[in-house]
Parts: structure tokens; sequence; C-alpha cells
């Protein structure tokens, strides 16, 4: 079995927009810092033998008090990027209604094979996903590997290992900073705990996560 500790990266402003992210580099907020520091705190004790983040801003910076903690360096991997949105990207859901009716209207149906332009499918997603997860699963077998990463890459991740189609909106809870644990055993994941953020209490109340921003 090889033990994952997967992290969505901390709070930006453009959360509190809900305007979709994608893989655009899009700095911590206050908030975002804060609840990297507590993340540090409660992972402190628990060292990990590797520690890999999606090479966009906010995941950088949600590590690095991580790696700090554990006095390594976090490994940047761009097949952890979030999902990309193409022309949707950098945009809130205000303006994308009134600039992209139609392809909000497209969006809405969340059909695993549709494809904004520019951007990816969720097939495309989930297979990348796959193949970076998989890959550092085969690459450090049987070892505990930290990863921060974006909400979007842990909806595929939970899809996964419930057997989930890719269509349809997020079922599942992913709070900013969260702590998920996964196991990887053989070809399959497993999910042993989901949206811990123990760790979280007493800082403000996260914004709320529109559909499509992560």
């Amino acid at each position: 079995m090889t033990e994952f500790i997967f992290i969505r990266h901390g709070e930006t402003d453009w959360n509190r927009q809900q305007r979709f992210q994608g893989q655009i580099d899009v700095p911590l907020n206050e908030a975002g810092h804060l609840q990297a520091a507590r993340l540090a705190e409660r992972l402190a004790a628990e060292r990990a033998d590797v520690l890999v983040c999606s090479d966009l801003l906010r995941a950088r910076q949600t590590a690095e008090p991580l790696a700090d903690a554990w006095a390594m360096e976090a490994a940047a991997d761009a097949g952890l990027r979030e999902q990309s949105f193409g022309v949707l990207d950098g945009l809130d859901v205000p303006t994308i209604k009134q600039r992209h009716p139609d392809l909000w209207a497209l969006w809405l149906e969340q059909r695993a094979d549709f494809q904004l332009p520019g951007g990816e499918s969720l097939q495309q997603f989930h297979r990348r996903v796959l193949a970076a997860t998989g890959a550092l699963a085969e690459r450090h077998a049987g070892a505990r590997i930290a990863v921060v990463t974006h909400g979007g890459v842990l909806d595929m991740l939970w899809r996964t290992a419930k057997a989930l189609p890719l269509d349809g909106l997020r079922a599942c809870e992913i709070p900013n900073a969260g702590i998920n644990r996964l196991a990887w055993r053989g070809s399959r994941w497993t999910i042993e705990r989901w949206a811990d953020a123990e760790h979280l209490q007493g800082l403000p109340d996260q914004a709320c996560t529109a559909a499509g921003e992560r």
C-alpha cells in the first residue's frame, strides 16, 4: 500500500469572487496563508517521505510552510494542475453569462466529453490526473506521499475511488487546505478520510465554491 495525503490549496481572492482560476497563477490571499500555516502545524509531526505540489502559485504557496516544517523541498509537477477552462479562465460567473451564454449553458450540463474552447474536457482532465498520481504511486511505492493540488484534481480522485461517472456536478466537499487521505493498493484508489478541516477551526468561513471554480 502507498499512503497519500492530498491537500487542496489555500484560499485565494478569486475563490471569494467565484472566478474560474483554472491554470492561471493566482496567489493565496491572507486567509489562504493562514490556512497553509495551520496545515503545516497540523502535519508537522507526520512527516511524509515525498512532498509534491502542482506548479501553480497557489499550490506552491500552500506547500511552502509544510516543506519548512518537514525540512524538505516540494517538487512541482505540472500534471497536478487544475483543469484548464480555456476561454473561461479568469472570468467570474456574471461575466461568463454575459459574454458566453451558450458556453455557460453547455458547461452547466457537466458532460464528461464537453471541451471548452482552449480547455480540457473532464475526460481529458481525468486521464491527466490519473496518469500523474499513478506515476507518483509507482515511483514511490510503499511510501507516504503528500500532494498539494486543486479541487478539480481531488474531485477526479473522489469519483475514481467511488466508481462514479465523470458527468454531473461535484458531489463531495473539498475545503481549502483540507486534508484528504487516500491509499493506493495495486491499481485501485481507496478513501481513508475525506475533507478533514479540524485544523482550520476558528479561521474565517471559507468561500463558497462555484461550479467550475477550483
